[in-house]
């Protein structure tokens, strides 16, 4: 089993940056590919951003590309995600997922996804 915890949420203005951080638990957390996702008042939870879990595939949704990057320590359990030049359109609530195995899926969709965190709310003021 594993365990997600993220940290680094909080408001900013646009244009602002800020790294969300998610410490991970449990024996197999280097081994298997993670991901970030958000979800909007009124809207569905959307793919942002996915790590293999050697840090050698990464992909990354059309809207975020450019502006942040997900990458992942493994010595101490940890992924991130850098945000730089915030938008209004960011404001969410961003979690951090893993699944059970080790590459990134073709399907970029939270069913794809076995652990979740509890989510930090990422608010974007313009």
């Amino acid at each position: 089993q594993v365990q997600l915890v993220e940290s680094g949420g909080g408001l900013v203005q646009a244009g602002d940056s800020l790294r969300l951080t998610c410490a991970g638990s449990g024996r197999t957390f280097t081994t298997i590919a993670m991901g970030w996702f958000r979800q909007a008042p009124g809207k569905e939870r959307e793919f942002v951003a996915a790590i293999g879990w050697r840090g050698y595939i990464i992909k990354y949704a059309d809207s975020v590309k450019g502006r942040f990057t997900i990458s992942r320590d493994s010595n101490s359990n940890t992924v991130y995600l850098q945000m730089d030049n915030l938008e209004p359109e960011d404001t969410a609530v961003y979690y951090c997922a893993g699944r059970r195995y080790g590459f990134v899926p073709q399907r970029q969709e939270s069913d794809e996804y076995d652990y979740w965190g509890q989510g930090t709310q990422v608010t974007v003021s313009s």
